[in-house]
């Protein structure tokens, strides 16, 4: 059985760090692209906000770039996520999805993780 299980998640001010941490079980991240998500509730997903690709390169939405770094570790079978400089528009729940495909519409995935709770207060 698979599972993605995020951690790390709390509540910030304006300017402070979180690093937020994906535990997957069930099959191996090597070889694989994995991504962080964020949904607003009561909207559907605008793609992912970070993803890391199988050959390492990794991108993230322009709105977070410089401020948010993915990372994984294939040995630990984990993601993360270093999220600088938090704004109050950060705040959502954050999901780890993995593996990722590309699709003809963006990306799909198999598995997402329940999600960790953000929140950044001024």
């Amino acid at each position: 059985q698979v599972r993605l299980v995020e951690s790390g998640g709390g509540s910030v001010h304006v300017g402070e760090s979180l690093t937020l941490s994906c535990k997957i079980s069930g099959f191996t991240l090597d070889g694989y692209a994995v991504g962080w998500y964020t949904v607003a509730p009561g909207k559907e997903s605008d793609g992912p906000l970070c993803i890391s690709a199988s050959d390492g390169r990794v991108t993230c939405k322009d709105h977070v770039k410089g401020r948010f770094t993915i990372s994984r570790d294939n040995a630990e079978n984990t993601v993360r996520l270093r999220m600088e400089s938090l704004r109050v528009e950060d705040t959502n729940v954050y999901y780890c999805a993995a593996p990722l495909w590309a699709g003809v519409k963006g990306y799909i995935y198999d598995h997402r993780g329940q999600g960790t709770q953000v929140t950044v207060s001024s």
